[in-house]
């Protein structure tokens, strides 16, 4: 897994599945509000004119040289929840993006939101 400090240099870079297949390319990162450790990346996918951004989890991410590797297939990558490439992830979907890959789901204990982008 990259350090937090090395995010900005991955954006662009390709993101590759489990069986290093190409998804797209790293938009953005999301952080756990609790700790601060990235925790999950958003991947330009989609034709050239109708990019979205989906949602892929960091935990078991791997970089090599020019890509992110992460631990889920490019099919189940690409049927995340998503939000269009200007978009921002309302606090009411957060949950759909972890029940997606079966993660578990909990908000702050004042309900704070529980991903914060980077």
């Amino acid at each position: 897994m990259f350090e937090p400090g090395d995010i900005r240099e991955w954006r662009g870079h390709d993101v590759v599945d489990d069986g290093a297949r190409k998804i797209g390319k790293l938009e953005s990162i999301y952080v756990d509000t609790a700790t601060d450790a990235p925790s999950f990346a958003t991947v330009t996918v989609g034709m050239p004119t109708r990019h979205r951004l989906v949602f892929v989890p960091l935990g078991g991410a791997t970089v090599g040289p020019g890509y992110l590797k992460v631990a889920y297939a490019k099919n189940q990558v690409k049927d995340a929840p998503s939000i269009d490439i200007d978009g921002v992830l309302p606090a009411g979907d957060e949950e759909a993006v972890f029940a997606h890959y079966e993660l578990e789901y909990r908000p702050g204990a004042d309900g704070e939101r529980r991903l914060a982008r980077r």
